[in-house]
């Protein structure tokens, strides 16, 4: 079974109600632990193009640009997409999830919240509300105000 077959799967328990707690306690291990990773990182990514109120599609083609998904998964990447992007509640959750994955690795950790930056000002515009969703972020990862700071300075002027 692909990781985006398991995808699919979690996305149809997600529609039927199971809580976001229990399909996490199934993705603990490989290879499902790649797919609860991925999902995590679809999730925060949607959610942080819905922070600023608004998901343009300078937004969703900067998330395809950051994380490629083969063509033959779009399809399934998309449906994650367009369901974490609804609001942006429960985006801590994904990221306690993805810091409870990486513990004190902080350099994928980094990376991700780099992402996310790409995202917030793929608009054109940094919001007050993207400032508060990625400091959230930063703080749940433990990167610490000096790694917030830095990698915001490579994005917000």
């Amino acid at each position: 079974m692909s990781l985006w077959s398991r995808i699919a799967d979690v996305l149809t328990a997600l529609v039927s109600g199971e809580s976001l707690s229990n399909i996490f306690n199934k993705l603990k291990t490989p290879p499902e632990r790649t797919v609860g990773f991925t999902i995590a990182v679809i999730a925060l990514s949607a959610k942080m193009a819905k922070a600023d109120g608004y998901v343009t599609q300078s937004e969703i083609l900067a998330f395809k640009e950051i994380f490629r998904v083969p063509v033959s998964d779009e399809a399934n990447a998309e449906r994650v997409f367009d369901l974490a992007r609804q609001d942006i509640a429960g985006f801590e959750i994904y990221a306690r999830k993805i810091k409870k994955m990486f513990g004190t690795q902080t350099d994928t950790l980094e990376d991700l919240l780099e992402g996310l930056f790409y995202i917030a000002v793929a608009d054109g515009r940094y919001h007050d509300q993207e400032d508060a969703y990625l400091k959230r972020v930063s703080e749940i990862f433990v990167l610490g105000d000096l790694s917030f700071r830095v990698i915001k300075a490579r994005y917000v002027k």
